[in-house]
């Protein structure tokens, strides 16, 4: 495959991050700590890498706090439940996963993974 041809793949690590919590069953590790997102996350991204081995690939999460979204519309995402504590307490365990293999990690403050995916 000519160099030109090879695709850059860009993931919603966020959206990895919720679809691996909520599709895996609880899990946790020997301190009771959970794990089933952080699993369910990196084995996704693993699968990319086997899938497509030559092409680089750039995990963007969601940054912390307001987006821009939220300044424009302030009902935006109003209706949902927060992150569940079981779930935010794998986020940083993930990201240093995600450098420890190598792959850039992308956080944009004030913006969601899919507007900067969009971006790119």
């Amino acid at each position: 495959m000519p160099e030109s041809a090879i695709p850059v793949i860009l993931v919603d690590g966020s959206s990895y991050l919720y679809r691996a919590f909520h599709a895996l069953p609880p899990l946790t590790n020997s301190r009771g700590q959970a794990t089933g997102a952080v699993k369910g996350v990196i084995a996704m991204l693993r699968r990319l890498q086997k899938d497509y081995p030559a092409s680089p690939i750039v995990v963007v999460f969601d940054a912390k706090g307001k987006t821009f979204r939220d300044e424009m519309y302030s009902a935006y995402k109003a209706n949902r439940p927060p992150m569940p504590d079981e779930l935010r307490e794998q986020i940083e365990p993930i990201h240093e996963i995600i450098k420890g293999m190598g792959l850039p990690l992308v956080c944009v403050p004030g913006v969601e993974a899919d507007d900067v995916i969009g971006t790119l």
